[in-house]
Parts: structure tokens; C-alpha cells; sequence
């Protein structure tokens, strides 16, 4: 079903809609009716990992890559796989961290999606608050709100997606939190965190930031799971988590 005709379909319907529905909430029926069967197909399509709908889900930015990655748990070894990568349709700012409202700067860091920070009837079309400010952010006294993953390609602070993509990933999110899962961990990193990119940026003023940053980025590559993430004494500090396979395995 293409979207144009999913569209006139919700158009068509809305006379029909309850007083208790809105247009946002029918729309979003009409999302779910193409996206999740295309994602249970794609899905069934991997060889070598499993897949289902509402696994949980993890979401990595690379701000100069402009990538965005959606990683899910493969339900036979624990570990999490990367599903499909998003080009990022748009941010703002340059590389660094977002650091007081108003600024327009896409932020870096370690972020959460949470079923209450689903915003279907955003202005803009879908949108994931990342919690923007966490508790590392308020450390240092940065100051933001409303810093979210949302659709039509325009950002002023956030990572705009086109409205195909970030169909596809509210969904996925959305799923899993449906599933029973506590939140999505979105991370956050200025570049692909390895010592080539480093050290094209040798020198930047935010380099001892994004090492802290690195910690965090280099324990899921070696377990595959997103780590615990927490703060002391102003820096980030992380703790791997165990997963457990199919078999009871760790």
C-alpha cells in the first residue's frame, strides 16, 4: 500500500472515526497496517540471526556519518545485531554537545526513548523524546527540552528523519516498549568512535568528552549489548550487561 493511498484511505475513513479517535490516532492504525508486516517480512528474511517485533531495540547515532543504526536482539545468542541503518535526512550544529536551550545544536550522549516520550501527534510527523537533559547533561548545568527523533527532514536540535524512515523506526520502538521492554537506549556519538577518527579530530576541545564518550561506545561492540549507563563525579561511567540466549546461556 503506498502512502498516498494510505493517506486517502485515513481521509475517506475519518467521518466514520469515534469521538474517542483522533486523526493522529487513525493515521498512525493506517502506519502500522503497512509497516509491520513489511518489518516481520524483512525479518523472516535474515539468515543468520532472529528477529521478531518487539525485541528489544537500540537505536546509535553517528552525527557526521549522519547514520542512524537500529540494532535488535537476536533471540538465540542475547547478543543484539544490527538491523538497518537510516541516513539522518537532517541536524543541526556542528559536532559537541548540545549545551543550553535555544542553541540549535543536535545533541551527543547517552539517551533513552520511554513509552510517555512517543509523541505521535508531534507537529512534526512522529517524534521520540531522547530525554534530553539526562543526568550527566544537568551535571553540567546544560539546559534543553523537547530534543526528539521525528520526521520531515527539518531539525532545529534534533534528527530529522524523512517520513518513510522514521515510520519504520517509531515503529520498531514503539513495538518494543509495547512488548514490556522499560525504554529504547538511544547513544549519541559525534563520528564512528575509532582511532583513525580520533585522530582527525586530535586537538578538538571536546576531545576528553568524547574519550568518555568512547567507553561506553566500545564496551557494546565488544559484548553487543548496550551497557548500563550511569554518572560519577561529572563523567560517564558504564557497566556491561549480561544477556541470556535462547539455550539459558550467558
Amino acid at each position: 500500500m503506498t502512502r498516498i493511498f494510505t493517506i486517502l484511505i485515513i481521509f475517506l475513513t475519518l467521518p466514520a472515526l469515534t469521538g474517542c479517535q483522533t486523526w493522529k490516532e487513525a493515521q498512525m492504525a493506517w502506519i502500522r497496517t503497512y509497516i509491520l508486516p513489511q518489518m516481520e517480512q524483512e525479518m523472516a528474511q535474515q539468515d543468520e540471526v532472529e528477529f521478531q517485533l518487539g525485541a528489544p531495540t537500540f537505536l546509535r547515532i553517528y552525527k557526521e556519518e549522519a547514520v542512524l543504526e537500529a540494532w535488535l536482539q537476536d533471540e538465540r545468542s542475547g547478543r543484539y545485531e544490527l538491523f538497518k541503518t537510516y541516513p539522518i535526512c537532517n541536524y543541526s550544529g556542528t559536532l559537541g554537545p548540545k549545551l543550553q536551550e535555544g542553541d540549535k545544536q543536535s545533541p551527543e550522549g547517552f539517551y533513552e526513548v520511554s513509552e510517555e516520550w512517543l509523541w505521535p501527534s508531534s507537529k512534526y510527523h512522529l517524534a521520540m523524546n531522547i530525554g534530553f537533559p539526562n543526568e550527566y547533561d544537568k551535571a553540567h548545568g546544560r539546559t534543553g527540552s523537547h530534543l526528539m527523533i521525528h520526521g520531515d527532514c527539518f531539525s532545529e536540535g534534533c534528527y530529522a528523519m524523512t517520513d518513510p524512515q522514521i515510520e519504520e523506526i517509531y515503529v520498531l520502538t514503539e513495538q518494543s516498549l509495547l512488548a514490556g521492554n522499560e525504554s529504547v537506549p538511544v547513544h549519541i556519538f559525534p563520528f564512528r568512535m575509532n582511532g583513525v577518527k580520533l585522530e582527525e579530530h586530535r586537538g578538538d576541545p571536546w576531545m576528553r568528552y568524547w574519550i568518555n564518550l568512547k567507553r561506553g561506545h566500545d564496551i557494546f561492540e565488544q559484548t553487543r549489548v548496550p551497557p548500563i549507563v550511569g554518572v560519577t563525579d561529572g563523567l560517564y561511567v558504564f557497566e556491561p550487561q549480561r544477556y541470556i540466549t535462547a539455550e539459558g546461556g550467558v
